[in-house]
């Protein structure tokens, strides 16, 4: 059975790719035709448009940057929208608000169709070794079937139960996600600001109770000054807008992205758009520069030194 991928971006590429070297049919479509050329060459059918990829697949996989570039590919708010989605399996691997994933698996079950969220833990490394943590929310049966076909893509799955749980859990996975990046890159700006050797900052990192697949890469990005995306700074500021969200919709503090959403902002009006979120480090240093050093010491901290 066919199965249909709409969307080959950072994510979307290496994940069409992996299910395209399965073997099993697949039919992809993007709007920038270049990015189909390896889905092509490693045996995928490429179409022109979304509704050819529904019309030659009962289960389409939408991987798209946004709400917006979601409801315009799927015609949402337009009589196409039931015309295409009736009878078929929408899949959201997209990262959206958790109100619109439950809005748009309303609008698919009333045209006749099913939903299933899948949001996927990663980014484009874990992508390209089909190392992804998914997370599926849906009707159980449909659920199975999503499950097995996200195999080629994932490490592990992980079962959420009804939609929008999935998408709220991938907002937590985030939570801790960009938190720890940004700290890590502090980090890095501090022991610079001190005269420390960056490489002796990262081999205690890597050899201590903090290490990790994420660490790793990102510490080896930071000594090499290498900002070519695996997460690019509008994703991020994205994903975090959407945590700090729906915190405020649910009454819930969230003072370390609130932070970090400012430092996103800040990387991103410095020109830095086109770069992996560990160009944070720019924002601190510039922030660094501005002379915004802490200058009150929380009374603990300060009787503490």
């Amino acid at each position: 059975m066919t199965t249909g991928f709409l969307g080959l971006g950072v994510m979307g590429q290496p994940m069409a790719l992996h299910l395209a070297r399965e073997g099993k049919p697949l039919i992809v479509w993007n709007r920038t035709r270049a990015r189909t050329e390896p889905l092509r060459e490693a045996g995928a059918r490429v179409a022109g448009s979304p509704a050819e990829v529904f019309g030659a697949a009962r289960v389409v996989i939408v991987m798209l940057s946004d709400e917006a570039a979601i409801d315009e590919v799927l015609g949402r708010g337009t009589p196409a929208f039931a015309d295409l989605v009736a009878g078929h399996v929408v899949v959201s691997t997209s990262t959206t608000s958790a109100g619109y994933s439950a809005g748009l698996a309303a609008d698919v079950e009333r045209a006749g169709g099913s939903y299933v969220e899948a949001p996927v833990s990663g980014s484009r490394r874990p992508a390209e070794d089909g190392e992804l943590v998914v997370m599926l929310a849906g009707d159980g049966p449909v659920v199975d079937e999503v499950r097995e076909i996200l195999r080629p893509v994932s490490r592990e799955t992980v079962l959420c139960g009804a939609v929008p749980r999935a998408t709220l859990l991938k907002l937590s996975t985030n939570t801790f996600l960009i938190a720890m990046v940004t700290g890590l890159a502090e980090a890095f700006h501090f022991a610079d600001r001190h005269g420390l050797d960056r490489r002796l900052l990262a081999a205690v990192l890597d050899a201590g109770p903090m290490a990790s697949n994420v660490s790793r890469i990102k510490a080896g990005k930071l000594l090499d000054d290498d900002f070519s995306v695996q997460a690019a700074i509008p994703d991020v500021l994205k994903n975090n807008r959407l945590v700090v969200e729906a915190g405020r919709q649910a009454g819930t503090s969230t003072p370390l992205l609130d932070v970090c959403l400012a430092l996103y902002g800040e990387t991103a009006e410095l020109g830095h758009g086109g770069s992996d979120m560990v160009a944070v480090i720019r924002a601190i240093e510039a922030r660094t520069a501005a002379g915004h050093a802490s200058q009150d010491v929380p009374g603990d901290m300060a009787r503490d030194g």
